[in-house]
């Protein structure tokens, strides 16, 4: 058995990359039944929280693989960012 509250204790792993994620945050839920359908970590803020912060992780309950005593596995694929190669602007050409 396993409340809400203890899984916010928990550290994710992916044991895709072996990568650890973070702790989990906030739970999904549909409310007519009462089923969770994701978990969800926040992204990390960056350099205290004044350039925003990472993108949050929503991980859907079919890619839990395992709910242990300390850690939460998952079989997740983490979506990549994409990198503009163009840029523009006065200092596009300082970085070329």
């Amino acid at each position: 058995m396993c409340r809400v509250s203890d899984l916010r204790q928990k550290e994710v792993i992916n044991i895709k990359d072996g990568s650890r994620l973070g702790y989990v945050d906030d739970v999904e839920f549909e409310v007519a039944s009462g089923q969770i359908i994701a978990i969800i970590i926040y992204g990390q803020s960056r350099f205290f929280g004044l350039f925003g912060k990472c993108d949050d992780y929503i991980i859907p309950w079919c890619d839990i693989e395992k709910i242990g005593e300390d850690t939460v596995l998952v079989c997740f694929n983490i979506p990549q960012k994409q990198i503009s190669a163009k840029r523009t602007g006065f200092f596009a050409s300082l970085f070329k």
